[in-house]
């Protein structure tokens, strides 16, 4: 049996010697205990060349029994770590190096230790395109946040300056900016944040004759706008072109944000709220005043609805109406639905 035990080690070590591959190592192992089997089984009893090789097939059945043993424990290690390593492609290392910096998998840390977003939903945010309507009290700080996670292009149409007024809430614009195109100041505010970005900035007014070509380009629509006639453009349009569209508003303690997406079974915004109100009972920011950090507080909220809806993170707004109370700190949900007479998601 020493013998066999001899062999068997010349084979292993001195074909690791000899620079044989580990698998024709296995295979002259497997068939020296094949052979030693075979004489076990078949000589008889006594047989000098039997005896030799152990006298019994036995040992060589429980040699045989806890090979398969720890070939089957090294197979299934061998399975979990490869099972490991696909779930770890979460990471930033899994990612092309081509695709991040060294400088963006740091500042990106945080979101790629997330489980719900990791490697491939940091990977999502910068190969996302997102549309901002408007760069004011929603819009600046929605940019912001969207800029500072790492979306890939961030598109933002306005066509209104900066005034001293707007810096109490809009908090992307600086005083030096005062007299400068919104859109501008927000793509310096955004480049400043994050020079990894793309920035679009459209100086003009959203009308029906650009928006669907404009929109065309984008995966996903914010709408931070305080009238109504462009929130039912916005609207029509975003249906029209199947894009998501996540719409946020302001009246002075109160902010309000919802997703809405026919597409994928919710109802759209004119849903909700077929006709615009008559005039006086919605009045703007300017007419009603609103305080200074709430659009911050609904803008991030839709920046965060944007995140989710761009990795499949978590749960969407997607038919609820989140309704947000600053003034005495509270927040509550009301469930929307479709409409099937609708007049711009209805089917048919």
């Amino acid at each position: 049996m020493f013998l066999v035990l001899f062999l068997a080690a010349l084979i292993w070590w001195g074909g690791r010697f000899a620079h044989l591959p580990r698998s024709l190592r296995l295979l002259l192992l497997g068939m020296l205990f094949m052979a030693v089997l075979a004489l076990q089984l078949t000589l008889p009893e006594g047989h000098a060349l039997r005896e030799a090789t152990g006298g019994s097939p036995a040992p060589w059945l429980m040699l045989g029994g806890f090979g398969l043993l720890a070939a089957g424990y090294g197979w299934i290690i061998s399975w979990l770590k490869l099972r490991a390593q696909s779930k770890g492609s979460h990471s930033p290392m899994s990612q092309p190096p081509s695709l991040f910096s060294d400088t963006e998998l740091n500042r990106y840390a945080r979101h790629i230790v997330l489980r719900e977003l990791g490697g491939p939903g940091q990977k999502k945010l910068k190969q996302a395109k997102v549309l901002v309507i408007g760069a004011g009290g929603l819009g600046a700080p929605a940019l912001q946040y969207l800029a500072a996670a790492g979306v890939g292009t961030i598109g933002v149409i306005d066509d209104d300056e900066v005034e001293n007024a707007n810096l109490q809430r809009q908090v992307i614009h600086r005083d030096q900016d005062i007299g400068m195109p919104k859109v501008f100041s927000a793509e310096a505010g955004m480049r400043a944040q994050n020079p990894y970005v793309e920035v679009r900035p459209y100086h003009r007014r959203l009308t029906a004759d650009l928006a669907e070509e404009l929109f065309a380009d984008f995966d996903l629509i914010l709408d931070g706008t305080d009238n109504f006639e462009t929130r039912y453009l916005v609207n029509e349009t975003a249906v029209k072109l199947g894009k998501p569209l996540i719409s946020g508003a302001l009246s002075q303690w109160e902010g309000q944000l919802s997703l809405f997406h026919p597409k994928s079974g919710g109802p759209c915004y004119q849903c909700i709220f077929p006709k615009a109100p008559a005039a006086g009972l919605a009045p703007s920011c300017s007419e009603a005043g609103v305080v200074g950090p709430l659009p911050g507080v609904v803008g991030a909220m839709m920046a965060l609805e944007a995140i989710k809806a761009l990795t499949g993170a978590g749960t969407t707004v997607q038919g609820e109406l989140l309704i947000y109370d600053a003034l005495y700190g509270e927040s509550r949900k009301i469930r929307l639905s479709r409409r099937e007479d609708c007049p711009v998601c209805a089917p048919g």
